[in-house]
């Protein structure tokens, strides 16, 4: 059986483990600084999904006031193709709608292979562009 619930900051390793192992890590971005944020802010949280007493699941969402923002969805190679993704977009919605939020937006890389996956389970490419800028 497979629950999700929002992280603690002893699940750190485990998601940060899962981020590297499916990609969505760059060097750039410090992906321990990301969960901690996450964790510290009570707009955003990174839910995870877990089998028995592993984490095999995550998803880092956030919510600005205007729409929701859903990150670093990834699902442990081993559990990929099981449904995981699909419990963890709905997990994250919900606690975005939870809060009021009424539109969630996915962020995804450029040339990311699972973008069909997205697709499939009804989610909408926008023609948007997200521009950046670093603050530190």
């Amino acid at each position: 059986m497979t629950t999700t619930r929002d992280a603690t900051a002893a699940d750190r390793d485990a998601v940060v483990a899962i981020w590297e192992a499916c990609g969505l890590t760059r060097p750039w971005n410090d992906s321990d600084a990301d969960f901690r944020r996450a964790l510290d802010h009570e707009a955003s949280t990174v839910i995870v999904a877990e089998r028995g007493a592993r984490i095999v699941a995550t998803a880092m969402t956030g919510f600005d006031g205007h729409r929701g923002w859903i990150y670093y969805l990834g699902v442990a190679p081993d559990h990929q193709g099981q449904g995981l993704a699909r419990q963890l977009l709905d997990a994250a919605c919900e606690w975005l709608r939870l809060r009021g939020c009424p539109k969630v937006e996915l962020m995804l890389r450029d040339g990311n292979p699972v973008s069909g996956l997205y697709e499939h389970l009804g989610w909408e490419q926008q023609d948007v562009r997200v521009f950046a800028r670093w603050l530190t």
